[in-house]
């Protein structure tokens, strides 16, 4: 008998008939003799109606206690909806909440990591013939025992989680898409279903801002080696594979397996900055302190008689406010003459484990947006990933250009089910 953990999102069970629909599937992987073990996110926009509420009586709502037990609530609805909807098709079910689940976390309200899980209660119900419901993106903290949400992606970190706890045999990732594809179908309407991708290819791909996997679930995943399968839950397409290969396998990958666009950044340059040992470092470690998240960062060689150099950075929208406010309160003590933002920047990545063997992947792209009139603003690489900037406005013609150029479109235009991508 295997175990398979499955997690739908907000569009899967935005409504009742939708919420009967996902009874169907979960019954129907019972019945093929499996244990099934259900993460349910909220209902359809439930979350951001909250969110709205809680605006709407204060003007503090960020990382507290009082807005994640606000939060949970939605998660809550589903895995109690979801269960009376197993039921009434015929089978046992039990819903839980992060803490029934065992799911345990430290103290950081909005953004709680995992510390571990005590799978007992689910395992106890499992024995009894249950299908176990759990609502995602919430457990508990293991310092106070206070209620915690687990961030973006909440419900996919879940699910991974779960899985790993569980040693289910593997984690189905359910959404309104037919499976990982080489682009956002939305950007590129004719971007090709992976048959299967690595999950190394796959984390670089989250990363980079593709969103039909959260980062944090994909790097539970690599961790823990799980597997993973990412499906639709309008069809009955077999989805995407997600694997990881064991020490000594040899996989043939291809060169470019996807291209990610992601126009959620801003880009920070620090002007005048004494080309002097230490002062990078001071420049981050303000940054830091502020709590924001860097992700490419480029220093111009100091050219001038003054030695001074400019440091660009990106980092998400949400957190350039608070890095250049940190910069600028440091602006005496570090040196530099100025700070500036932009926040009409996109980034483009193409991702592929085949890129560590091949050559000439870098002439390719860089040749297909030059040909295109699309300028470059900033470049960072790894093993499997080339990332560029370029201006927000034309971060989609180019995710198409690069696209094409790799030779990833597929002969039919991909099927969008629900509209959101989760």
């Amino acid at each position: 008998m295997a175990l398979v953990v499955q997690k739908y999102g907000g569009s899967s069970v935005s409504d009742a008939e939708k919420i009967k629909h996902v009874a169907a599937r979960v019954i129907a992987t019972q019945a093929q003799g499996n244990q099934v073990v259900v993460v349910v996110s909220a209902m359809g926009d439930t979350t951001d109606e909250l969110i709205d509420l809680a605006n709407s009586v204060t003007t503090d709502v960020g990382g507290n206690r009082e807005m994640d037990i606000l939060l949970t609530a939605g998660e809550r609805i589903s895995m109690a909806l979801l269960a009376m909807a197993i039921k009434d098709q015929g089978l046992k079910a039990m819903s839980f909440t992060g803490f029934q689940a065992g799911i345990s976390t430290d103290s950081e309200h909005g953004s709680a990591r995992i510390w571990k899980i005590d799978p007992k209660r689910i395992q106890d119900a499992l024995k009894d013939g249950n299908v176990v419901v759990v609502a995602g993106f919430q457990g508990f903290s293991f310092e106070n025992g206070d209620t915690t949400t687990l961030g973006r992606g909440g419900s996919d970190t879940t699910a991974v989680a779960l899985a790993a706890a569980l040693k289910a045999d593997i984690c189905e990732i359910y959404s309104d898409v037919d499976g990982v594809y080489t682009a956002d179908p939305r950007i590129v309407p004719r971007a090709r279903k992976l048959a299967q991708i690595d999950l190394d290819s796959m984390l670089e791909l989250s990363s980079s801002g593709a969103k039909i996997l959260y980062i944090r679930a994909v790097e539970f995943a690599r961790r823990h080696r799980v597997p993973l399968r990412v499906r639709s839950t309008f069809s009955a397409d077999p989805g995407t594979l997600v694997y990881t290969t064991k020490e000594g396998e040899e996989m043939e990958e291809p060169v470019v397996s996807g291209v990610a666009a992601d126009s959620t950044q801003s880009k920070v340059t620090v002007i005048g900055v004494p080309d002097r040992p230490g002062k990078a470092a001071e420049i981050f470690q303000a940054v830091a302190e502020a709590g924001a998240n860097i992700d490419m960062i480029v220093q111009n060689v100091s050219t001038t008689e003054n030695h001074l150099s400019d440091i660009s950075f990106t980092l998400p929208h949400n957190d350039r406010h608070k890095a250049v406010e940190a910069l600028k309160a440091k602006q005496g003590d570090i040196g530099f003459q100025s700070v500036s933002y932009d926040d009409e920047i996109g980034k483009l990545s193409i991702v592929g484990a085949g890129m560590k063997t091949s050559s000439g992947v870098s002439a390719k792209l860089f040749g297909a947006l030059a040909k295109a009139g699309i300028n470059i603003e900033m470049i960072s690489t790894s093993e499997i990933r080339i990332s560029v900037v370029t201006r927000a406005d034309q971060l989609k013609e180019a995710t198409r250009i690069v696209h094409t150029a790799f030779e990833l479109d597929a002969t039919e235009t991909a099927v969008i089910y629900a509209g959101t991508g989760r």
